[in-house]
C-alpha cells in the first residue's frame, strides 16, 4: 500500500510561496548539494509518482522538463498526475490528467502503489485532501526566513490534525527538515 505524502517548503510563518504566484526566490536560502541529496535520498527515490494541481504542475512542468541534473532526471522520468478541471492536456513527460474526483483517484493510488505518491506545493489540492484526511505523511522544509505576506500552507480555518514526530534533521543552510504522520 502506498503512501500519500506532502512535500513543502514553507517559510517560518507558514508560507509555501510569497506575496505572488511562484514568488519562491527565498528558496535559495536552503538550495544547495545538502538539500538536493535530502530530495534524492528521502523524497524522490522512494516516489512511485508525484501529484501536482494545475498551477504547480505548469509551474513545475516549464522549469524541469530543461533543467539537468540528478533532481531533473528524477523529475522527468518519474510518472506524474495532474488534478485539474480545467486543464484539457499535458505535455510534460509522464503525466496522466485527471479531471474527475480527486477523492477517489488518490484512494485508488494508495490501494494500488508500492512506495510514496508525493504532492510537491498545490496548496489548494492539499487543503482538499486535508479536509478528507487522506495525507499519511506529511515532509516540511522551514526554511530561515519569515516572509510577512504570502500564500499559507495550512490557513486559518482548516481543520484541527495532531501530528507525531517521526524525524527532524537541521541543514547547515539552517533550514529544518521535519516529518511527521497523523496521530490517528
Amino acid at each position: 500500500m502506498s503512501k500519500l505524502t506532502m512535500w513543502n517548503v514553507i517559510s517560518l510563518d507558514g508560507c509555501f510561496e510569497g506575496a505572488k504566484s511562484w514568488d519562491l526566490s527565498w528558496h535559495q536560502l536552503i538550495l544547495g548539494d545538502e538539500f538536493e541529496r535530502l530530495a534524492i535520498d528521502n523524497i524522490l527515490r522512494s516516489a512511485d509518482r508525484l501529484l501536482f494541481g494545475r498551477v504547480t504542475y505548469e509551474g513545475m512542468a516549464a522549469y524541469w522538463q530543461t533543467a539537468k541534473g540528478a533532481v531533473a532526471e528524477y523529475m522527468n522520468s518519474l510518472p506524474k498526475i495532474v488534478f485539474s478541471r480545467t486543464l484539457s492536456s499535458v505535455d510534460w513527460a509522464n503525466t496522466r490528467l485527471v479531471k474527475d474526483s480527486a477523492v477517489a483517484e488518490v484512494e485508488k493510488l494508495k490501494r494500488d502503489g508500492e512506495k510514496n505518491s508525493f504532492i510537491f506545493g498545490s496548496g489548494n489540492l492539499c487543503q482538499f485532501l486535508i479536509e478528507r484526511n487522506l495525507f499519511d505523511e506529511y515532509r516540511l522544509l522551514v526554511a530561515p526566513v519569515i516572509l510577512g505576506t504570502g500564500k499559507l500552507l495550512f490557513p486559518s480555518g482548516i481543520q484541527r490534525e495532531n501530528l507525531k514526530l517521526l524525524e527532524e534533521r537541521r541543514l547547515s543552510s539552517g533550514g529544518i527538515y521535519l516529518r511527521y504522520e497523523p496521530a490517528r
